[in-house]
């Protein structure tokens, strides 16, 4: 997915998530708090409240069941993508 902007602050309560960068991640909003580059890649485990703060569009491939919703336990008009739509 490409990702810009800053996402809300937000934690998944029953899985994790990886993620692996594509195109630079300048700047990654978790704890520890750390640049990514191509390649590199980042657990977020379970319970673990994070979000991400990219000023130049970044690419990065998200692993996490289907079913986890984008934003975990926040729901916002803006940032949650809808449950259950095929495309």
């Amino acid at each position: 997915m490409k990702i810009q902007g800053v996402f809300p602050w937000h934690l998944h309560e029953d899985c994790d998530e990886m993620f692996l960068v594509w195109k630079p991640l300048p700047r990654r909003v978790w704890r520890p708090r750390r640049r990514y580059g191509p390649g590199d890649y980042t657990v977020v485990p379970r319970r673990i409240e994070h979000c991400t703060a990219v000023d130049d569009e970044a690419e990065v491939t998200i692993f996490e069941p289907a079913e986890v919703r984008n934003a975990g336990n926040v729901v916002d008009d803006t940032f949650t993508a809808p449950q259950g739509v095929k495309i």
